[in-house]
């Protein structure tokens, strides 16, 4: 499945999901049936390789949506989805979820008017992100911008393209974050 970590390679028809490229090695293609924990752990890894993080950065994540009132799963990724260097990349001011976390961590990113260099920061509804006004920072969101708008931004974000701005609108559903992630798989992987 594409997990979009290569920017607009992933949209493109050089994508090695797209080839069909085979698994590597003399005896890649025998396949053995996966287990009940195999399946959990694709899907947590899978989840954790999409947005970037560390195992102990996921586990805290899922800690914190398990301590919140309603569904673990949903909680989980809509902190994911509301993490800085993920906005950045929704709103189309970086290529992937990797160049987005550099982003903010060089300073290029300001929340609210403020200079932002943590890419784990959660934002909330009404929250504006903004590129910092600086000439290298300007210069190299601009075309990403426009490869995003192509693509469509996300219904939850809204980009303000010449103040080089984006505001968080509501935090997102269950029905709109994308792509399709199984958390449940996870919530019964960490309940073991």
């Amino acid at each position: 499945m594409k997990l979009f970590l290569k920017g607009d390679r992933c949209y493109m028809a050089k994508c090695p999901i797209e080839t069909g490229r085979g698994v590597p090695g003399m005896h890649g293609q025998r396949r053995s049936k996966t287990s009940d924990y195999g399946v959990q752990l694709r899907e947590k890894q899978r989840i954790r390789r999409s947005y970037g993080l560390q195992e102990g950065q996921f586990r805290l994540f899922f800690q914190r949506a398990s301590e919140m009132k309603g569904v673990t799963g949903d909680n989980l990724l809509q902190m994911l989805e509301m993490r800085l260097d993920n906005l950045v990349y929704r709103v189309g001011f970086a290529g992937s979820r990797k160049a987005a976390r550099e982003f903010v961590g060089h300073g290029h990113i300001a929340v609210n008017g403020r200079k932002a260099t943590v890419p784990s920061m959660l934002l909330g509804a009404g929250d504006f992100i903004e590129v910092r006004d600086r000439k290298n920072s300007r210069a190299s969101v601009t075309q990403f911008m426009e490869a995003a708008e192509s693509r469509g931004i996300v219904p939850w974000l809204k980009l303000h393209k010449k103040e080089y701005k984006g505001e968080v609108l509501h935090i997102p559903t269950r029905e709109e974050i994308n792509p399709p992630f199984n958390e449940q798989l996870v919530v019964e992987l960490y309940s073991k």
